[in-house]
């Protein structure tokens, strides 16, 4: 997929309300390089999903407000999501976001061996936000995201894969890969430009 055109070039008039970044092994360095690239005035909420252990308190939202101007916090039920804030999953629970776009937990149970599972957030994130949302799927072990990448594609969204070359670990990226339901293949550095260009069309 290289040496493709910008993504607005290929899609002037969509917008898009929600990206979705869903990672494992290795994330916490990747999103050190992707989060500190977006403005303070990013015009989508962005939803992390990163596989956390069950018997731990989440450290994550302190650790990435250390990356980003943006708002970063655990999401809690119920909350309608905003522009420019990104919420974070916590431990042991699914994030999925329903029809009225506010957010739900839940501890039904573990998707591709993990709670949090980026699988289950995308796929409620598809029927909720169709062609407006973007998904975004970096290093980790595993297939997580696999499916949710399916879902969003066939909801009309698109989807964003960091290059497995550029991985800490390349497992997440590559089945993404191949699902065949990818628009683009991207290495972590180009992530983050291809998001701003996606969400800020109108200049906001």
């Amino acid at each position: 997929m290289a040496n493709l055109p910008p993504p607005v070039a290929l899609f002037p008039s969509l917008q898009f309300d929600v990206v979705i970044i869903a990672t494992s092994a290795g994330g916490l360095k990747t999103l050190g390089q992707l989060l500190p690239q977006l403005p303070t005035n990013f015009a989508a909420a962005l939803i992390i999903v990163m596989h956390l252990s069950s018997d731990t308190a989440s450290l994550l939202p302190g650790i990435l407000s250390r990356m980003t101007s943006l708002t970063v916090k655990d999401a809690e039920a119920g909350e309608a999501i905003k522009a420019g804030t990104i919420y974070t999953a916590p431990p042991d629970y699914h994030l999925l976001v329903r029809s009225d776009r506010r957010l739900h937990l839940t501890q039904t149970k573990k998707v591709n061996y993990t709670r949090p599972a980026a699988d289950a957030t995308l796929t409620s994130v598809a029927e909720c936000f169709g062609s407006r949302a973007i998904a975004v799927v970096l290093t980790g072990y595993g297939r997580d995201g696999a499916l949710g990448v399916k879902a969003i594609k066939q909801g009309g969204g698109r989807v964003i894969v960091q290059d497995p070359a550029t991985a800490t670990v390349a497992s997440m990226p590559q089945t993404a890969i191949d699902t065949c339901q990818v628009d683009w293949v991207l290495p972590i550095d180009q992530i983050s430009p291809a998001l701003v260009k996606l969400v800020q069309q109108d200049g906001k």
